[in-house]
């Protein structure tokens, strides 16, 4: 079975860091491209960052961009988010997803983040965040 699990989330102050993981179990993680996502009650899913397979092209949304940084770690079969000086409005349900085959400029351009959820290989749960002023 595919599964892609999401942790690291948390209640956080104004300003801090957290470091989200987004583990796989049953393919290889490094053979997809990984998008990161999250998503507020009674608000649109946001794409916010994605790394490619061969991790030659990331991509940042322009709200998180200078304050998030997303990268592999093939040997344990991850992906992980860093997001420093988080901010209220950062407070949201964080997920990723994994899509094969596409390019790396589908990453590196940011269009990979238009991909509807279906059209990901596998998606997780997701994990809380929660910013306090």
């Amino acid at each position: 079975q595919l599964r892609l699990v999401e942790s690291g989330g948390g209640l956080v102050q104004s300003g801090g860091s957290l470091r989200l993981s987004c583990a796989a179990s049953g393919f290889t993680l490094e053979y997809y491209s990984v998008s990161w996502f999250r998503q507020a009650p009674g608000k649109e899913r946001e794409g916010i960052s994605c790394i490619s397979s061969k991790e030659s092209s990331s991509y940042y949304t322009d709200s998180v961009k200078g304050r998030v940084t997303i990268s592999r770690d093939s040997t344990k079969n991850a992906v992980y988010l860093q997001i420093n000086d988080l901010k209220p409005e950062d407070t949201a349900n964080y997920y990723c997803a994994a899509a094969y085959g596409h390019s790396d400029d589908y990453c590196g351009s940011g269009r990979i983040l238009d991909l509807k959820s279906g059209e990901f290989d596998v998606r997780g749960q997701g994990t809380q965040v929660t910013v306090s002023s």
